[in-house]
C-alpha cells in the first residue's frame, strides 16, 4: 500500500474521537491523585488528619503545573486535588482535550513523585465554564469541598484516638451537622478556626506585579522594572472576600 494513502488513513481513524474546547469559554483541569486513599493507608506513612510533606509536595506539583506550557492563571490545591483555570484566550495545542488531559495529568504524576519521593499517579478532567460568573461559583465550590472535608477529617481522627473503631466513627459522624462537629473538636480544646488556613481553605498560586531593583552597567544607574512572580497564597480569603479575589484576577487577565 502507498505509504502516503495509509497515512491519511491511519491518521483520520488516530483523530477520529478529538474533540476541542470551545473557544470562547473558561476552562478549568481538576487533577486528582489516583488511588490515593489506598495509597496513605497501606504505603504511606502520613500524619493524620493533615501530613506538612504531603502539603508540600502538592505545592510542587502545582507550581510544576503553573509553568509547564499552557497558560495557566489561577490554581488552587486542597487534599489531593489540584484546579488550574486557563486564561480565557489560551489556544494552546489548539485546545485538543487529549492534549490538555494527557500532558497535564503525566506533568502532575511525575512532579508529585519527584517532590514526595514516591510512585504516584494523578487522573484529570476538564470543565469548561460559561462565564465569570460560573468561574467564581466552581472555586467558591472547591474551597467549600476543603472546608467540609477538612472538619470531617479532624472530627474523624479524633475519635479514632479516642479508639473508636472506623465504621462507629462513620456511623457517628454521618449525620451530624457542621455546627455539631465543630463542638465535638472544641470540647476537646481543638478550635477549628484556629487551624491552619491551608487546611480549613486550601492554598493557591497566581502571578503578581513584583518590582524589583537592578543594575545598568552602561549608565551606572539603578534601575526599577515590574517581573511576574508565581506567589503562593496560603491564607486564602473566604466567602464575599475569595469571590471578589477571583473576579479581580479575571479583570487582570481579561
Amino acid at each position: 500500500m502507498d505509504f502516503d494513502i495509509l497515512d491519511r488513513q491511519m491518521r483520520g481513524f488516530e483523530q477520529s474521537l478529538d474533540r476541542c474546547m470551545t473557544e470562547g469559554i473558561y476552562v478549568v483541569a481538576r487533577l486528582d491523585g489516583h488511588g490515593f486513599t489506598s495509597l496513605t493507608k497501606k504505603e504511606w506513612d502520613l500524619e493524620r488528619p493533615f501530613d506538612v510533606r504531603f502539603k508540600d509536595a502538592m505545592v510542587e506539583c502545582l507550581r510544576r503545573l503553573m509553568d509547564c506550557g499552557f497558560k495557566v492563571i489561577y490554581g488552587y490545591t486542597q487534599s489531593d486535588e489540584i484546579s488550574l483555570l486557563f486564561h480565557h484566550d489560551d489556544k494552546t495545542f489548539g485546545r485538543k482535550e487529549r492534549k490538555l488531559i494527557s500532558l497535564l495529568a503525566a506533568e502532575a504524576s511525575v512532579a508529585f513523585s519527584f517532590a514526595s519521593g514516591r510512585r504516584a499517579v494523578f487522573d484529570c478532567r476538564l470543565v469548561p465554564l460559561p462565564d465569570a460568573d460560573n468561574v467564581v461559583d466552581y472555586f467558591r465550590w472547591r474551597q467549600e469541598d476543603c472546608h467540609r472535608n477538612s472538619l470531617h477529617a479532624h472530627c474523624y481522627w479524633l475519635l479514632r484516638e479516642k479508639g473508636m473503631s472506623p465504621s462507629d466513627t462513620q456511623a457517628q459522624l454521618a449525620d451530624m451537622s457542621t455546627e455539631h462537629k465543630i463542638d465535638l473538636l472544641h470540647s476537646y480544646g481543638i478550635d477549628f478556626n484556629s487551624l491552619p488556613s491551608w487546611q480549613v481553605h486550601g492554598q493557591a498560586m497566581y502571578y503578581q506585579l513584583v518590582e524589583r531593583q537592578g543594575y545598568n552597567p552602561k549608565t551606572k544607574e539603578t534601575t526599577t522594572c515590574q517581573r511576574r512572580v508565581l506567589t503562593l497564597d496560603s491564607t486564602l480569603p473566604t466567602g464575599q472576600q475569595y469571590s471578589e479575589m477571583i473576579m479581580a484576577m479575571l479583570r487582570d487577565n481579561a
